[in-house]
């Protein structure tokens, strides 16, 4: 069976780009942040003996549809003829999938994350994500407070101070999304941001975990399902700033300044 037809089998889709929940158009930081996003949820360790099985099939099918949108010639005959080359190094390999994703992605610590917000929040590179989650989401806030990294709910004035300056100044577009949202979706926005915070701190008050904490792998394990996928969101983009790409992976790279 082809790749494009066990992703059909295993993830409901032979679109590998929905595969990794990214746009066609996507970065290769995106294609990369897309790939550990859905890894950690199907990643063998997250699951009991029974499932692991499964979840090793679901993760190492993943890894190749990585291997595809990760590699420039692949990705191109994938975007052209909407097929993949089965017989290609990339596919053929016989590669040990948790070993490579393990040098794709190290762990990180609340002190890196720490460190990193220090030189992050202010920096040309934030400013530059800040735009660019702006365009991609066509000025809608609950999507560009959930994208930029390092973002806490108190901090949406700053952040749409940076957006409206940029709009005054014509680097982006007004979009009507942003200039006329309606004050029920902010108050919303804030209480779903405030109950989360509730839930992380009664979450590392319960398992004992203080600040310094070398690994955050207890705190994702310990929240509810439907937590989960926020935590694991944010990893995903912290992580993806920090790794240093596999030879393979290539240069990390950052948001685009301007959309396509």
């Amino acid at each position: 069976m082809g790749l494009l037809d066990l992703c059909e089998e295993v993830f409901g889709t032979a679109d590998l780009y929905q595969v990794l929940g990214v746009r066609r158009e996507a970065s290769d930081g995106e294609v990369r942040r897309g790939y550990h996003k859905v890894s950690l949820q199907v990643h063998p360790d997250r699951v009991g003996e029974g499932d692991k099985e499964d979840a090793t099939r679901r993760f190492q099918i993943l890894g190749k549809v990585y291997s595809v949108l990760s590699d420039k010639d692949q990705r191109a005959v994938y975007d052209e003829q909407g097929t993949v080359d089965e017989d290609s190094d990339v596919l053929s390999q016989d590669r040990d999938w948790e070993a490579y994703w393990r040098l794709l992605f190290k762990k990180i610590s609340l002190e890196d994350i720490q460190a990193f917000e220090k030189t992050y929040k202010g920096s040309e590179e934030e400013l530059a994500d800040i735009k660019q989650a702006y365009l991609d989401f066509k000025g809608d806030m609950d999507q560009i407070m959930e994208s930029v990294l390092c973002v806490q709910y108190t901090e949406e004035p700053r952040i749409r101070n940076i957006i409206q300056q940029a709009i005054d100044a014509r680097e982006v577009p007004s979009y009507n999304a942003f200039v006329k949202e309606a004050q029920q979706k902010m108050n919303a926005r804030k209480r779903r941001a405030q109950e989360e915070a509730k839930e992380a701190e009664m979450s590392r008050k319960e398992l004992g975990l203080d600040e310094g904490v070398d690994n955050l792998k207890a705190l994702i394990q310990s929240r509810q399902k439907d937590r989960q996928k926020e935590m694991d969101n944010f990893l995903a983009q912290m992580e993806s700033k920090y790794c240093k790409p596999s030879k393979r992976g290539g240069k990390k790279t950052t948001l685009k300044k301007e959309k396509k």
